[in-house]
């Protein structure tokens, strides 16, 4: 019997061999790049060829039209554990937080299925088989495994994804410009040291995976969430009621402090923690993480410094968002489109319709998010003067335009 089975997965193999060469020799000629990297790889050297992941229908000009393209269930066969963790963790949410946003379809399309813009980054997120299909006819069906995203193909290297520059492509820019931040603090500094070798290779410098992918867990979370906000509301009332006019500038809450169905957005998309629980967790998870390298005091007094600035950052978004919303009420500024609440939409991004929205859109998603997350990353500079400083600007801007709008409105 076993010498049956060996002779069958040898029989196995050897058609593998052959299909392998192949695809080699002809893409050769066709992609060069492509079979060199794959031949790099650690699938070239465990005979891990082209139809484990593409399947044996395409042998030819005529049937490019059969070529399987993976998905993080191709992976799952082999890296199981990776893959149910990336599953639990905000990573694979992506798709569906990017298409939940209320003006995500009046987006040109090469900037959202067509991978230019937004969907470039979440394409990360798993979506499912009629949503591939739709991007496939679409002329977009490319780049939907998910694990491609940091192990870029086809080397597919442990390695390369280990690097903090494999975050740079997403997590940088406009709103969450942690690329920036961390390369900029000393953390960053001295990993860029040890890169160029400089300082010694077992010297301490964390990458964002050594922080947000401890012992390798593919989940990546964090304890605050996207958006910096959690359940439930702190004990401080002036930070409780700050943080409830920042959900219902979510549209989280109602005007009333009423949970509406885009909660339940929130919830699929992994954007806050809900539960104190969940927090905890998470931050336990970073304390003891920091005490690899410093003292448990040390850690906890400086991410306690994190909360402070939201909580501070929280009060000038509030101010904000209430001078919008009394705007509303007033009858000076018309709601948005379908939106039933007297609450300026904070997810509306740049297709708020006046000056005053798009710089309360600004402040929420630009300017609190470098106030909070430079502080985490412990980058001075962007935590005061890319973000607590422009915050303080907005709020004046904000102020000013509204007295100019009502000024305006009742001369009419």
């Amino acid at each position: 019997m076993k010498q049956m089975l060996f002779f069958w997965v040898l029989f196995l193999f050897s058609g593998s061999f052959v299909l392998a060469q192949t695809c080699v020799e002809c893409h050769k000629d066709i992609t060069p790049n492509i079979v060199t990297d794959w031949q790099l790889s650690k699938h070239a050297e465990n005979n891990i060829d082209c139809s484990f992941c593409h399947g044996d229908g395409h042998n030819g000009m005529n049937d490019v039209d059969k070529v399987e393209l993976p998905t993080p269930e191709t992976c799952g066969v082999c890296h199981d554990t990776q893959v149910e963790q990336f599953k639990k963790g905000k990573h694979s949410l992506a798709w569906i937080a990017l298409t939940a946003m209320p003006t995500f379809h009046m987006q040109p399309m090469a900037l959202t299925e067509g991978m230019k813009g937004c969907g470039g980054c979440h394409k990360i997120g798993l979506k499912s088989k009629e949503e591939i299909k739709k991007l496939k006819d679409e002329g977009s069906g490319f780049g939907n495994a998910s694990c491609d995203a940091c192990h870029t193909r086809h080397t597919f290297s442990v390695k390369e994804a280990n690097q903090p520059q494999a975050c740079q492509t997403c997590h940088m820019g406009f709103d969450h410009p942690q690329w920036e931040m961390y390369s900029g603090s000393k953390h960053g500094v001295r990993f860029s040291l040890k890169q160029l070798g400089i300082l010694p290779e077992n010297s301490s410098a964390p990458t964002c995976q050594t922080c947000h992918m401890q012992k390798g867990n593919h989940e990546v979370r964090t304890a605050w969430g996207f958006l910096a906000v959690r359940l439930p509301l702190p004990e401080d009332k002036q930070w409780a009621a700050d943080r409830v006019a920042i959900l219902q500038g979510l549209g989280v809450l109602d005007p009333e402090g009423n949970p509406t169905g885009r909660l339940d957005v929130v919830k699929a998309g992994d954007l806050a923690r809900l539960t104190q629980e969940d927090w905890q967790k998470e931050r336990d998870k970073m304390i003891e993480t920091c005490g690899n390298c410093h003292s448990e005091n040390f850690a906890k007094a400086e991410l306690e410094k994190g909360d402070d600035m939201i909580k501070e950052a929280d009060y000038l978004m509030a101010k904000g968002i209430r001078i919008v919303a009394g705007l509303y009420k007033d009858g000076i500024l018309q709601k948005p489109e379908g939106y039933t609440y007297a609450f300026p939409d904070l997810l509306t991004f740049h297709d708020a319709s006046s000056v005053i929205e798009q710089k309360l859109f600004v402040m929420f998603l630009e300017h609190r998010m470098r106030t909070f997350q430079g502080t985490f990353h412990a980058n001075p500079d962007y935590a005061m003067w890319y973000g607590w400083s422009e915050m303080q600007r907005d709020i004046a801007e904000i102020r000013e335009l509204a007295e100019q709008m009502r000024k305006e409105h009742s001369s009419e």
